[in-house]
C-alpha cells in the first residue's frame, strides 16, 4: 500500500528510495522577480531538448530527474533535498513537465498554429494532471532562443476546461525576450473566463516582428513542490514535511523552475531522494 504514516516514510528514504542529483549551470540574461526554466540548463540532470512538436515527456526524457517507476500499489514521492545557490531569496520549485511545444518565431506577423498541444487527446496520464478539470495545470509561454528588441504583442488562443475557446490578454514579447525565460499564462485568462482553466494552446500571432526569429512555444506543467533559498552560499536542507512530501506518478518528467532574484539564476546544486512505498 502507499506510504501513510511516518514510519513508512523513514523507512522508504533510508531503504527504498531513487536518488536526486543536481548541478545545474547558471542561466543569463534573466529577469529579477520573473520565471526562468532550468530545462535547458546544463548539467545534471542534462540540458533537455527543444521540442519541435507536441509531446508528453516523460522520467525518460532527457532533462527530466531520472526515478523509479513503481508498481501499484507502492507510489513514489518527493521527500528529501538540498540545495545551494549563490542568489540568496532564490525561489525554487520542482514541476511536473506534462506537455510542451516549440519552434515558433517573433518575427513573423501571420497566425502561427499549434497542433496537438491540448491535454484532452495527448495521452497525459490522468495521474499526473491532477484534478480533471485541469485546475492542477499550469501554462507558460517558454523561449528557447532570444527574441528582437522591436516591440511586440501576442495573442495567444487557447481551449478551456470546458472546451470553450478564447483569446488570453496579450502578452508583451519584444524587448529581446531571452532564452529559459518563462512568461505565466494563468494570469492572462481574461476577466470574463474567471473560473476556467486551460486545456490547451491552439494558436499564437505578433502584432509585430521582433527583428529575430528566436524559438518560442508553450510548456504545460504540474507543480508539485517548492522551496526558498533565503541565503546566497548556504545549502539549505528540506525534510519531507517541508516539501509536502507530494506524490509523484510513474514516467512524472520533474524539472527544475526559478524565481531569479536578479538577473541571472545562478549555478543550482544539490541532492534529494524521491522515496518509493
Amino acid at each position: 500500500m502507499a506510504i501513510s504514516n511516518v514510519d513508512g516514510i523513514v523507512d522508504a528514504l533510508a531503504n527504498n528510495s531513487s536518488r536526486m542529483i543536481i548541478d545545474k549551470a547558471s542561466i543569463a540574461n534573466m529577469t529579477a522577480g520573473g520565471f526562468a526554466s532550468l530545462w535547458r540548463a546544463t548539467g545534471q540532470p542534462a540540458q533537455g531538448a527543444i521540442p519541435t512538436a507536441a509531446a508528453v515527456p516523460t522520467s525518460a526524457t532527457t532533462g527530466a530527474i531520472s526515478f523509479v517507476n513503481q508498481t501499484a500499489p507502492v507510489s513514489s514521492y518527493i521527500g528529501w533535498l538540498n540545495a545551494n545557490s549563490p542568489n540568496g531569496g532564490t525561489n525554487i520549485e520542482i514541476v511536473d513537465r506534462l506537455s510542451h511545444f516549440g519552434g515558433l518565431v517573433l518575427n513573423v506577423t501571420t497566425q502561427q498554429n499549434i497542433t496537438g498541444l491540448d491535454l484532452s487527446t495527448l495521452g497525459v496520464v490522468a495521474a499526473r494532471l491532477g484534478d480533471a478539470n485541469y485546475s492542477d495545470v499550469q501554462w507558460f509561454l517558454e523561449v528557447y532562443a532570444d527574441g528582437g528588441g522591436t516591440a511586440s504583442n501576442a495573442t495567444i488562443n487557447v481551449t478551456y476546461n470546458d472546451a470553450t475557446t478564447g483569446n488570453l490578454n496579450v502578452v508583451a514579447v519584444g524587448g529581446t525576450l531571452r532564452a529559459s525565460r518563462l512568461i505565466p499564462l494563468t494570469p492572462l485568462i481574461p476577466t470574463g473566463q474567471q473560473g476556467k482553466y486551460i486545456r490547451g494552446i491552439n494558436n499564437v500571432t505578433l502584432s509585430a516582428s521582433t527583428g529575430t526569429a528566436g524559438n518560442f512555444g508553450f510548456t504545460a506543467v504540474r507543480p508539485r513542490t517548492s522551496v526558498a533559498l533565503n541565503l546566497g552560499n548556504k545549502t539549505e536542507a528540506f525534510d519531507w514535511a517541508q516539501l509536502g512530501f507530494p506524490e509523484v506518478a510513474n514516467d512524472s518528467c520533474l524539472q527544475f523552475i526559478m524565481v531569479c532574484i536578479t538577473t541571472s539564476t545562478g549555478t543550482l546544486r544539490g541532492g534529494g531522494k524521491i522515496a518509493h512505498g
